[in-house]
């Protein structure tokens, strides 16, 4: 299990720019060793912040956006189109701007889909496993205030499921209530996972996470899931002045 380093910005704006530079040059790194490389997406606003980044960043980078592959951590149990969605929050922001093949974008299902919550997340799981590379080149992550890590919430019984790739959320503390997310084996399954972080709100959560890493299902775990999920080759931690402060 690899050991977390932390990469601290001057501005939430500067994290945005920072970590968006650093995962183009990580992907025009891949396809220069000739891989197709694979990334996991996550939501929220440092994500928007930072999709936006990586398109205003991309002419020049040497990125084929043809040939990168887009995966969804986790996912809002909404309608096709609507605004609340991963997904669509991530098409507006850069998908759409570069061009990237539809072939290679996987949106999670959408609760018009005509699939049950159950049926949607093994369709997904199916995707990835006749899609998918193995792993994933790059995970990013989000965490709440909770310490909640994709839709994976402390104490809630999604956060233990084991042998599954995605796994069905239902009564989430968060609204929407139900959802989609990748299961703690499934993130393991990346070369690189890199949490990014913004504002005061999160500095507890990203201490506690800091702490040490915890093995699914452990008291430590359950209290703080953002604990759990680490690269095989590397785990960053990319963080403002804010979220970083309770950090020696």
């Amino acid at each position: 299990m690899t050991s977390s380093d932390v990469r601290r910005a001057d501005s939430r704006s500067e994290l945005a720019t920072s970590v968006a530079a650093a995962l183009l040059e990580r992907l025009a790194l891949a396809q220069a060793r000739g891989d197709v490389p694979q990334i996991g997406l996550t939501g929220g606003s440092i994500a928007d912040e930072l999709h936006r980044e990586v398109a205003r960043l991309s002419p020049g980078s040497g990125v084929d956006w043809s040939r990168v592959v887009l995966w969804w951590g986790d996912e809002r149990w909404l309608p096709a189109g609507d605004p609340d969605r991963n997904e669509v929050q991530a098409h507006d922001a850069f998908i759409t701007a570069l061009g990237v093949d539809p072939a290679n974008v996987h949106p999670m299902p959408a609760s018009d889909d005509g699939l049950s919550l159950d049926d949607a997340a093994a369709a997904y799981g199916e995707t990835i496993r006749e899609f998918g590379a193995g792993s994933f080149e790059v995970l990013m992550l989000g965490i709440g205030p909770d310490g909640h890590v994709a839709s994976l919430f402390p104490g809630h019984p999604a956060a233990v499921v084991r042998d599954a790739i995605v796994v069905p959320v239902e009564d989430s503390p968060k609204p929407p209530p139900e959802r989609l997310s990748l299961t703690f084996e499934a993130m393991d399954r990346s070369d690189a996972v890199w949490f990014v972080a913004a504002g005061e709100d999160k500095a507890g959560a990203v201490a506690a996470a800091m702490s040490g890493p915890a093995a699914i299902g452990s008291p430590e775990a359950v209290e703080c899931p953002a604990r759990v999920p680490r690269g095989t080759v590397e785990t960053l931690w990319w963080l403002d002045p804010d979220s970083a402060h309770l950090l020696t």
